[in-house]
């Protein structure tokens, strides 16, 4: 065992603010009024959280135990790589889900539903390929 000497207050200010992150995004998960607002929680100040608790962990071992492993580097890419791709899943299932209509959320000003799509609109969450003007062979 070695010592650890000045990586113990970067290790304790890891975990701690992983857990400030953590408590923020677990908040954020059950107090935001709609579910769009809701995937912000978990996928952006969760992932910030963990991430520091693993950032902790890689640098704890190393200079405690005098041990290195992958382990938590490959868990924190994973966690960055999928936690935007999987918020972003969820979003559009939603969206297609409730067809033209999104739950309402007073901080959005979208009460009616999400806008006209179409072209020259600049939104294209459903609007569809046109098939008609495709060469496609039969």
């Amino acid at each position: 065992m070695m010592d650890a000497g000045p990586f113990e207050i970067l290790i304790s200010a890891l975990l701690v603010l992983g857990g400030v992150f953590a408590l923020v995004g677990s908040w954020g998960l059950a107090r935001m009024p709609s579910l769009m607002t809701r995937l912000h929680g978990p996928t952006k100040v969760t992932t910030l959280g963990v991430g520091s608790l693993l950032v902790a962990s890689m640098i704890f071992f190393p200079a405690i135990h005098g041990t290195y492993s992958a382990h938590e580097l490959l868990i924190t890419l994973f966690l960055f790589l999928t936690a935007p791709i999987s918020a972003n899943m969820i979003a559009k299932a939603h969206l297609h889900r409730q067809g033209r209509q999104i739950d309402p959320n007073p901080m959005d000003d979208i009460a009616e539903g999400l806008p006209k799509t179409g072209l020259g609109t600049g939104w294209a969450t459903f609007q569809g390929l046109d098939t008609d003007k495709l060469k496609i062979p039969r």
